[in-house]
């Protein structure tokens, strides 16, 4: 009997999430744990119509990414479910809120942009970790941006100031994630400028082009990364999906 590949992937009711979640299912022997806020919604009932492999199928959990308690549940219903280990977590679950210089920026939407972005990663590793260290390669992808590099704020810093924050305060918990835990491949990604829902509401806000590259275009190329990850290849860097390019924290 073929083993059986557990790929747990927060926000998968559309766009990059459920782009993932997709193509993951398209493979044989892989259960594929989904978050969504609300696993009893009709959108998320549509999304058990996803097709599957030989082998395949997809388990819905509740996480709303505002909640601390959330996750701790959602890995208790796992548990139930029969199993036992993770193999791969992407954690992919964010907002985007509307963009403003660094003089204006709202010190509420700040706050709730950390915790939707930064904090949720950390409170979602805690749960999962027990999972985590029981498969024999686990892996960790933090899905973050090029807007989250400090070396390269220069291009980023007046319209995306509350997304840009979080990230790069993500991206330090996953660069020390990577130094923590030697058993696990760990890395970031910058997925691409996505014509996602928050893709093409970050390029309006900004007054630029619309993004070109598909959530299935992403999705592929984020497969093919974790693929091949190894933590002596990728741990511990922030990648583009889909140029390969190393971007600096």
């Amino acid at each position: 009997m073929a083993s059986t590949t557990v790929v747990f992937i927060t926000g998968i009711s559309r766009g990059i999430g459920k782009a993932v979640a997709a193509a993951y299912l398209s493979r044989p022997n892989h259960t594929i744990i989904g978050s969504v806020r609300n696993a009893k919604t009709p959108q998320a009932e549509e999304l058990k119509k996803l097709p599957t492999a030989d082998g395949s199928k997809l388990l819905l959990v509740s996480i709303e990414n505002a909640s601390h308690s959330d996750p701790k549940k959602a890995v208790e219903e796992i548990e139930a479910a029969g199993i036992d280990h993770i193999d791969v977590v992407i954690s992919n679950s964010g907002v985007s809120p509307s963009p403003a210089p660094l003089d204006a920026v709202d010190p509420q939407v700040l706050n709730d942009t950390f915790n939707i972005n930064t904090v949720s990663s950390i409170v979602l590793f805690g749960a999962v970790n027990k999972l985590l260290v029981k498969s024999s390669a686990p892996k960790w992808i933090t899905v973050s941006s090029r807007a989250g590099s400090i070396g390269d704020a220069a291009d980023f810093y007046y319209y995306v100031s509350p997304y840009g924050l979080s990230k790069a305060a993500q991206n330090w918990f996953t660069k020390t994630l990577h130094v923590a835990n030697e058993k696990l491949t760990v890395f970031a990604v910058h997925p691409g400028f996505v014509s996602s829902d928050m893709g093409v509401a970050a390029a309006k806000a900004a007054g630029i082009d619309l993004p070109a590259t598909s959530p299935q275009e992403s999705a592929t190329k984020l497969l093919e990364t974790i693929d091949s990850a190894t933590r002596e290849a990728v741990g511990g860097k922030l990648l583009d999906v889909i140029t390969g390019e190393e971007y600096l924290w």
